[in-house]
């Protein structure tokens, strides 16, 4: 199998991961040394492998789905699986692709040939964006609310609330999607093809079989049954994919991905690919540096984040992942039971990894705290866009942050049962227990051809 094959199970579970606060850039690419895809005693690693680990020279075969030929989705991201040129398994290279002949500086369809010679000068000044008298301009604005209770996220096109973001203490125990776990598994259920976990959690999550991953040497069968792959009381490294909901567990998968800013690690894997949401130069500027920064025991992916990366940056973002994962390793190592390896960093730390560029003209936070580990973060990896962030002061601005900008008398507004419509009809919204229903009433708008074109 080539390591261009990106995996789809792999695809539908990795949509995580995430930088921690605080990470700084390195002055110069350290180099990364290769981690060992042995797991701790005890406990079953991504990829299958125990304690031991396969012996030198030795290739393990992973029992999973069929792998997509052309595409998948990770981490959010939609995925190109390099196809000609693309590295093949054990390798760092790219294999010779086939020449065309050329004519007068032209390529076979007729397009021009240009070289892709830009400079990190060219790249920094292009991530910037746009300014004005010294002023950043950018459509979008970010302002952000911190209380004892409560942090809320308003992202602004120009003064209009467009997205409103909410997080409460008590996320933690349900909103856990992302974090990563030592689970124990307490039973098996042959007829649903599902484990149930014992995460920690009030209730225990489950693992389907589409998600568990094993080593194909140590099963018979091609397609083995999920009682032979777990076992009761088996402790597993394993991924929150989906939140508990009402009576529900969360759902589990033992594919683990990191996400970073411009690239997804997923550990112990083949995965292998390039959003497809990057232009087709960008791709192959990109795979060409991924082939030779890419780890040969573990997966990659890079994300539409990474259009104006440098290489450097890839590297040190691809080493702190590689750091985090031997730091999450370490830890299942000394645990005896369930345990919480890895926790999601903040709602704002995740909304400005995701959201933030030179788009936005700024960032504004009321909580010192919280302002010292964006700007660390953004510092560590968008630079040039980390003077963008900025601290606010309610005793020196005389307003708290959401009434100087509207952002209450817009949430109120958009949370009525009536909403009032540009053409003078409006929208009367009711919640049931069963259903949503929306009445449009055409109210002042009486058209002016037929009911039709005036609905």
């Amino acid at each position: 199998m080539s390591e261009g094959r990106a995996d789809a199970d792999v695809a539908e579970a990795a949509l995580v991961q995430r930088p921690k606060i605080g990470d700084t850039r390195s002055s110069s690419v350290p180099a990364t040394p290769p981690l060992s895809a042995q797991g701790p005693r005890g406990v079953t690693m991504p990829g299958g492998t125990r304690a031991g680990g396969p012996r030198p020279g030795e290739r393990r075969a992973k029992g999973r789905a069929a792998t997509p030929k052309n595409s998948s989705e990770v981490a959010g991201e939609t995925v190109e699986n390099p196809g000609d040129g693309a590295a093949v398994e054990g390798s760092g290279t790219a294999a010779p692709a086939k020449k065309k002949r050329k004519r007068n500086n032209k390529a076979r369809g007729g397009a021009d040939i240009r070289q892709n010679d830009r400079t990190d000068a060219d790249v920094v000044e292009r991530r910037r964006g746009r300014e004005r008298n010294g002023r950043p301009i950018g459509r979008y604005f970010m302002a952000v609310q911190v209380r004892a209770d409560i942090t809320q996220v308003a992202v602004m096109e120009g003064r209009s609330l467009i997205e409103h973001y909410v997080s409460r203490p008590a996320d933690d125990e349900s909103q856990i999607h992302g974090n990563i776990y030592v689970g124990k598994v307490q039973n098996i259920l042959p007829g649903m093809e599902a484990a149930f976990v014992d995460i920690g959690t009030q209730k225990n999550a489950v693992l389907y079989r589409g998600d568990v991953q094993y080593d194909a040497e140590d099963i018979v069968d091609s397609e083995p049954r999920i009682e032979q792959i777990l076992k009761g009381k088996q402790l597993i490294v394993c991924q929150i994919t989906k939140n508990p909901i009402g009576l529900k567990g969360a759902r589990l998968t033992q594919e683990v991905s990191l996400a970073g800013r411009f690239v997804v690690l997923i550990p112990n894997s083949r995965t292998y690919g390039i959003s497809k949401r990057l232009p087709d130069d960008v791709r192959k500027r990109l795979r060409s540096i991924l082939d030779r920064v890419k780890p040969e025991q573990h997966g990659l992916i890079v994300r539409t984040a990474a259009e104006a990366a440098t290489e450097h940056e890839l590297q040190a973002d691809m080493t702190r992942l590689l750091d985090q994962w031997a730091a999450i390793e370490a830890k299942a190592a000394k645990a005896g039971g369930p345990t919480l390896l890895y926790r999601e960093p903040p709602l704002a730390v995740r909304v400005i990894r995701e959201e933030f560029n030179s788009d936005y003209r700024g960032v504004i936070i009321d909580d010192h705290q919280l302002f010292e580990d964006v700007h660390s973060y953004v510092s560590a990896f968008n630079p040039e866009l980390a003077d963008r962030v900025e601290y606010f002061d309610p005793a020196v601005e005389g307003l708290p942050i959401f009434e100087k900008n509207h952002v209450h008398e817009q949430i109120h507004k958009a949370l009525d049962r009536k909403v009032w419509l540009p053409s003078g009809g409006s929208l009367i919204i009711e919640h049931t227990e069963a259903l949503t229903v929306i009445d449009v009433n055409t109210g002042r708008n009486v058209g002016t051809s037929n009911l039709e074109a005036t609905v």
